[in-house]
Order: structure tokens, then sequence, then C-alpha cells
């Protein structure tokens, strides 16, 4: 059980922060970077879902994305927890295949209530949409700072695939969320030549 009562400690006023085996990082270093995406990518889904919700209220569709969202911080704990050994435990939350599991089905149960795309798509559509294409995008930005940082010490495997799948999967509720407010916006090349 997290327990804060206050919110500034000053530890990190020197530019460094606590991992969960209590050694200090440079806040400047790569896997403090991925932390960080990951929370930034977790910001924007809240927005994503907030959008969604004032757009459709699909509570069973925002209920799996605070899913996610907790698994978002499952991940950044696995992240701020060094070592090599990757099996969860009491002392060490570690991403875990079921969680992929979890979206590799939600992507399959989406995508089958969706025709095959004929073209890349623009990033827009209603405001649910573009919010979660933000995220999308923010998500793999995250992803690509975590496999910079597994380039340097031991990441989580799990980790770096959790991300790689919920980025898709953020792009089939793109898709889907479409759907039934007017379409995808197709990408037309050389449009405006």
């Amino acid at each position: 059980m997290v327990k804060l009562n206050k919110i500034y400690t000053r530890t990190g006023d020197d530019g460094s922060t606590g991992l969960v085996d209590g050694s200090r990082r440079s806040k400047a270093d790569a896997r403090m970077h991925a932390i960080g995406e990951v929370d930034e990518a977790n910001s924007t889904l809240g927005i994503a879902i907030g959008a969604l919700e004032r757009d459709s209220g699909d509570t069973e569709l925002v209920a799996g994305l605070r899913r996610i969202q907790n698994d978002l911080f499952d991940l950044g704990a696995d992240i701020a927890t060094p070592g090599e050994d990757f099996t969860p435990g009491e002392m060490s939350l570690r991403i875990v295949q079921s969680q992929i599991d979890w979206l590799e089905a939600a992507i399959d149960t989406a995508n089958a209530q969706l025709e095959p795309l004929t073209s890349f798509i623009l990033p827009g559509g209603s405001a649910a949409a573009a919010a979660m294409h933000l995220a999308r995008a923010v998500t793999r930005r995250a992803e690509r700072a975590l496999v910079a940082a597994a380039s340097g010490e031991s990441i989580n495997p799990l980790a770096t695939t959790y991300l790689n799948r919920l980025s898709d999967y953020l792009f089939v509720l793109c898709r889907l969320i479409n759907r039934d407010r007017g379409g995808d916006i197709l990408w037309v090349p050389g449009a405006s030549r």
C-alpha cells in the first residue's frame, strides 16, 4: 500500500532520484527517461479516456483503458526496479505475459469489428480518436526510450513487448472509435503538390 503524507522530500534537488532498490540515478539517466515517457503515455491516455467519456460514454472500453493505466503504473515500477531477475515477487512488480495476452485478445476483438486497411490513416477524426492517436504516438516514444535504456542495462523484455502491443491496441481503438463517427481520415500521398 502506498501512503504519501508529504509530496516533496528535497532528495531530488540535486538532480537525482531513487529506484526501487534504494539506489539513486541522475534524472537524465536513460532508465529515468523511459519511466518519464511511460508516465507521459499514461497521462495522454487519461486525456483520451476523458474525450471518449464525453463523446460516447462507452463504459466497457473506458474500463479496459483504466486497466491499461494501472498496467502502466506496474510498468513504471518494473522499469524502476534494476536487476536481471524479472520474476514478479513481493518486492518486485514486473510486467507479466498475462498482461500482454490481455492486450492481444483486446486487439483481436476490436480488429474483428473493422474493415481491412486500404491506406495509411491520418491521426484525427473525432476528438476521442485524435486524443487516442496522441496517446498511441507517445506510447511509441516511450517504447523507443525503453529500448534505448535496455541497450545499456537489463530491462524486462516483457516491458518493451507490452508497450509495443499497447501502441498497436491504441491504433486499433482509434479506428474503432472513428468507425461510428465518419470513418478514418485516409492519407492521400502527394495530395498538396
